[in-house]
Formats: C-alpha cells, sequence, structure tokens
C-alpha cells in the first residue's frame, strides 16, 4: 500500500516538474518571426511632379481709357489676330472735333509765323502757338489710340464682352491670349533654390491627352521663397506648336532637380495606413519592433526613397509585420516567410 501511494506521489511531482518548460514552450511559439533588412544610403535622382493648370503666356484686356460707345468690333471669340491688327473702332466724335481743332491751330500757327517773320508779333506770342499746335497734336494721338483699338500681340480672342452701339463701361471690351508659348505656374521646394535655374528642362503632360509627353523649359525663377509654404515659384514655358494646349487645362510638370544622398529600405517595409496618406515602418531595436511614421519620396523600383523618419543602417521589418504592434517582441529570422504583408 505505502508503495502504491508512493508512486502516485512521484507522478504527481514529475507532472508538476514538466508544466513550467510547456508553457515557455508555448510562449516562445507565440512570439511573432519576422524579416528585417537594413536601411542604407544612395544617391537618388530627384525628381519631382507638380501640377497645376495651363495659363497664357500673355494674357491682354482690351478697352478704351475713356467711357466710349462701341462703333464697330471686327474679330469674334476664336479669331486669330495679329500684333498691330484692328481689333476695335470707338466711337469718333471726340476725334472728329479734335481733328478740326487741330487744322485750325495749324493755319494759325502758319499765319503767326509769316508775322513772326515780318516782325509783327514777338517770339513769345509765336512759341506760344506753336505750343497749343503740339498739345493738340498729342491729344489727337492719344484719342487715336482710345479709338482704334489694336492687338498689342499675335494671339487669340477669348472673350468679348460687348456688342455694336454698347457703351463699354466696367470691363474690357475683348480678351487676347498669347497661346504660343503657353505656361504653367508650380512650386518648388525651397531645398531645390539653388538647381533650378532658366533652361531646365520639364516634362508636361496632360490628363487630357493621356500618355503624351510635350517638352517645356523653366522660364522664370522668382527671387523670393513664401516663408509660410517654404516654396518659390517657377514659371514653366511650352511651346505648344500645335497648338493642342489651351488655358485652363490641368498638367503636370516633373522637373529633374539633380541628385541627393537619401535613405533608401525595401518597398515592403512601408506600410500606408487606409484612409489617409500617412505611412510608417517597423524598425527593429533590440528584440523588439517601434512603429515609426515617415515622410516617404519616390518609390524607385523595388525600394522607397525615405526623406524623413529614419536613419541609415536601422534594420526595418520586410515581411512578417501583419500579426505586430508597436513595442512587440518578436524573433528575426533570415530564411523566407510564408506571409503576407
Amino acid at each position: 500500500m505505502k508503495k502504491g501511494i508512493l508512486l502516485i506521489a512521484l507522478g504527481i511531482v514529475l507532472t508538476s516538474a514538466c508544466k513550467p518548460s510547456g508553457k515557455a514552450e508555448v510562449e516562445e511559439n507565440e512570439i511573432p518571426v519576422v524579416k528585417v533588412a537594413a536601411s542604407r544610403m544612395e544617391m537618388v535622382n530627384q525628381v519631382a511632379e507638380y501640377t497645376g493648370n495651363i495659363e497664357p503666356f500673355v494674357k491682354n484686356n482690351i478697352s478704351s481709357s475713356a467711357a466710349q460707345r462701341v462703333d464697330k468690333i471686327f474679330v469674334e471669340v476664336g479669331t486669330y489676330v495679329k500684333k498691330g491688327q484692328l481689333l476695335v473702332q470707338m466711337e469718333d466724335i471726340n476725334y472728329a472735333n479734335a481733328r478740326i481743332q487741330l487744322e485750325n491751330l495749324r493755319t494759325d500757327l502758319g499765319r503767326t509765323e509769316a508775322l513772326y517773320n515780318a516782325g509783327g508779333i514777338s517770339q513769345q506770342q509765336f512759341e506760344q502757338i506753336k505750343t497749343q499746335v503740339k498739345v493738340a497734336e498729342e491729344s489727337i494721338a492719344n484719342l487715336d489710340k482710345n479709338t482704334k483699338l489694336l492687338s498689342p500681340i499675335n494671339g487669340v480672342v477669348t472673350a468679348r464682352n460687348f456688342d455694336n452701339g454698347d457703351l463699354a463701361v466696367g470691363q474690357p471690351i475683348l480678351t487676347v491670349m498669347q497661346l504660343q508659348p503657353v505656361k504653367i505656374m508650380i512650386a518648388v521646394s525651397e531645398e531645390f533654390y539653388p538647381v533650378v535655374r532658366v533652361g531646365t528642362p520639364v516634362e508636361i503632360s496632360l490628363d487630357v491627352y493621356n500618355g503624351k509627353k510635350y517638352p517645356g523649359k523653366v522660364s522664370l525663377v522668382y527671387p523670393t521663397i513664401d516663408p509660410m509654404t517654404r516654396t518659390f515659384q517657377v514659371q514653366v514655358s511650352i511651346s505648344n506648336q500645335n497648338m493642342e494646349i489651351r488655358p485652363g487645362m490641368f498638367a503636370r510638370a516633373k522637373v529633374e532637380l539633380g541628385k541627393k544622398n537619401r535613405v533608401i529600405v525595401p518597398d515592403k517595409a512601408v506600410i500606408k495606413q487606409q484612409g489617409t496618406n500617412d505611412k510608417f515602418i517597423y524598425v527593429l531595436e533590440g528584440d523588439t519592433v517601434r512603429f515609426v511614421k515617415i515622410e516617404a519620396g519616390r518609390r524607385i523600383g523595388t525600394d522607397y526613397e525615405i526623406l524623413s523618419g529614419i536613419e541609415p543602417g536601422q534594420k526595418v521589418v520586410v515581411a512578417g509585420m501583419n500579426s505586430l504592434v508597436d513595442n512587440a517582441k518578436v524573433r528575426v529570422t533570415e530564411g523566407d516567410l510564408d506571409l503576407s504583408f
């Protein structure tokens, strides 16, 4: 009897001794297994893409400097016009009266000059009538400009706001735009101010012409930085030889901005948070991982350019992150993992 009791007690002891070992084994198996890769520094081509609307290179509003009635408009919306072409004839009543007054003054000047040469009047009187003629001539020239409205550029009429007989007040009679070339304005980060120059090539694409590329170039670099956005304005010109590009079209401008030394990680390491543009990476620190928000640049093949968030040499998780949380303990493997990520 004593022997049986002794055997039972021994079995209980042995069973109890085995339990901690089994629990430790289960806990070890529950630790997520991950694969990591080291971030590295690499020289990366800085290709930036900007968006904006196509604008005319020059836009002119055609109007008279005084409130006058429109006599005749010679063009319609869509008409191609040349520099110096007559676009609008304004009512010329004032012009006709001024022309008559000028002719009378010129007649008086001829008589006055004859009297002056004969000694009949003083030089001061003669100079006074000469001045009156000069003022009248300048007035006629000014009236002529405001009576015959000419196009200051080669372009296209894009707006007509009055009809023949209307009193032109409050807005331009016509709008003329230069469409060869056209332009797009882009805001470039201040870090690239030293490398953007007039003549820098730019590749232009438009959503309306899917897949088609147009060559452009930087034609103006604004000399100041916006302190709120830390950007500067750049004007990009597109020759528009075929007149396919029109003001108002949505455009994308791709600019090569030299090379910079950047942190690179495998694209598998970058996690995009659903519903936002935020991106994260799990960084290995000892035997735990930390969930780090990053600023990602361009995707380059199977890698991502990282602008901020991690340092070169840090190890990042590239497989096995589905079951991870911030500050989770992990086991690292060198082999392949059959996991989705």
